[in-house]
């Protein structure tokens, strides 16, 4: 689980391809002393696991499914990413809930300046955009963000300057792809609320949705 806050830039030493998947070789200027094989760190807000490690160095697989999913096809050496090591459960929550869990990719379709911020839009596919409101948030590239509008088509967030210099945001061009998590507690509270659930649920259908009928006989209306 993260945050996303980004707590350093991190730059791709090297890449090893394992059939459809991949390996990175990471450096950054973050203590790793702690860090241990198995550790999850977030990169460019992809949970991937930690299977190697130097002194300002760790190594990472990735799936089939995780390099598809993301836009880690586009890395090359000497890539920067954006880097987050797993949440403590003693820490302040500065962003929001963050599984890793890279949902799909968005398209940045505008990049304007105003005032002391930088106002981005993202064109994503329809999928994407049913799970986001107006207000809420979305990590962008392991980067917690709020939505300032949204559409079934794209959405635009804000960059302070800070976000901006500390990470890969401040980077990226029109054309650029990048990695989307939508809110994790927006997507459970709609999949409730729509009475979709797995087949192995033993639940009948008529017990697991959520009806007006329900909620008033609960004493919620």
């Amino acid at each position: 689980m993260f945050t996303g806050i980004i707590e350093s830039f991190g730059t791709i030493k090297r890449i090893e391809s394992k059939g459809e998947g991949k390996v990175l070789h990471i450096g950054c200027d973050l203590d790793l002393s702690e860090t241990k094989m198995g550790d999850s760190i977030a990169v460019n807000g992809a949970c991937l696991t930690v299977v190697g490690l130097e002194k300002n160095t760790f190594k990472v697989d990735m799936a089939p499914e995780t390099v598809e999913r993301t836009t880690f096809k586009q890395l090359t050496k000497g890539s920067r990413v954006n880097i987050e090591r797993a949440l403590r459960l003693s820490d302040r929550i500065d962003g929001h809930l963050v599984s890793g869990h890279i949902d799909g990719t968005g398209i940045i379709s505008l990049i304007k300046k105003k005032s002391n911020a930088v106002i981005i839009k993202i064109d994503i596919g329809s999928k994407l955009a049913a799970d986001m409101i107006e207000k809420g948030s979305v990590a962008i590239e392991g980067i917690s963000l709020t939505i300032n509008q949204c559409s079934d088509k794209d959405f635009e967030v804000s960059i302070i300057p800070h976000t901006a210099d500390i990470t890969t945001i401040g980077l990226k061009h029109v054309g650029d792809k990048v990695n989307i998590e939508t809110d994790m507690i927006g997507k459970y509270v709609k999949k409730i609320v729509l009475g979709s659930v797995s087949r192995n649920d033993a639940l009948s259908k008529g017990q697991r949705d959520i009806s007006m009928e329900l909620l008033a006989k609960n004493g919620f209306l």
